[in-house]
C-alpha cells in the first residue's frame, strides 16, 4: 500500500478554534516575507496562493476590501479582478504549463465557499491525467508544490 503524507494540512483539520476575522483580510496583513501567500497586490484586489490548494499554482483573486457579494463589489474590482485572471493564464502557462485552468467562485457557505463573507475568484491549473482522481478514490490530494514555494516562483511575474 502507498501512503501520501501530508503533514502540513494536520494543522488545518485538527484546529478546535480557528483565528477570529477573514482569512483573506489576514493575509493582506502579512504581504511582506518569504513566508507571505500574497503574489501581487493591485490597485483594488490582490493575488494570493491557496494554503490548502486543489493543484499545485491554485491561486484566488479577491477585492482588498472585504465584501460578501458580487452585487456589493464595485464594478472596477471586479474588472481589476478578471483582468488578473487574465494575466494570470499568460503567468501560469509560461511557469506551470498545464492543459487547461479552472476559473471558479462559490457564493456562500452552502455553495461551498469556505471564506463565505469575502467574495474571491480561485484560478487552478489542471493538467491532462492530473492525480485529482485521488480526491474522489481516497479522500487524498497530490500537491507537488509548497504554496509559498509558488508564490516565491510567481511574485517576478508581477514585478
Amino acid at each position: 500500500m502507498d501512503r501520501l503524507w501530508a503533514p502540513w494540512r494536520r494543522s488545518y483539520v485538527s484546529a478546535d478554534a480557528k483565528p477570529a476575522g477573514c482569512v483573506l483580510c489576514r493575509c493582506l496583513e502579512e504581504t511582506a516575507g518569504e513566508e507571505s501567500l500574497v503574489v501581487h497586490l493591485a490597485a483594488s484586489s490582490f493575488v494570493v496562493m491557496n494554503l490548502y490548494p486543489y493543484n499545485a499554482g491554485h491561486l484566488m483573486i479577491a477585492p482588498r476590501r472585504h465584501v460578501g457579494s458580487l452585487a456589493a463589489a464595485e464594478a472596477g474590482e471586479l474588472a481589476e479582478m478578471m483582468d488578473l485572471a487574465r494575466r494570470l493564464e499568460t503567468v501560469l502557462a509560461e511557469v506551470y504549463r498545464p492543459d487547461g485552468i479552472n476559473l471558479g467562485m462559490n457564493l456562500g457557505k452552502s455553495a461551498g465557499a469556505g471564506v463565505a463573507d469575502h467574495i474571491h475568484l480561485h484560478v487552478v491549473p489542471r493538467w491532462t491525467g492530473d492525480t485529482n482522481f485521488m480526491t474522489v478514490s481516497s479522500d487524498t490530494r497530490v500537491i507537488p508544490e509548497d504554496p509559498r514555494e509558488a508564490a516565491s516562483r510567481l511574485r517576478p511575474y508581477f514585478s
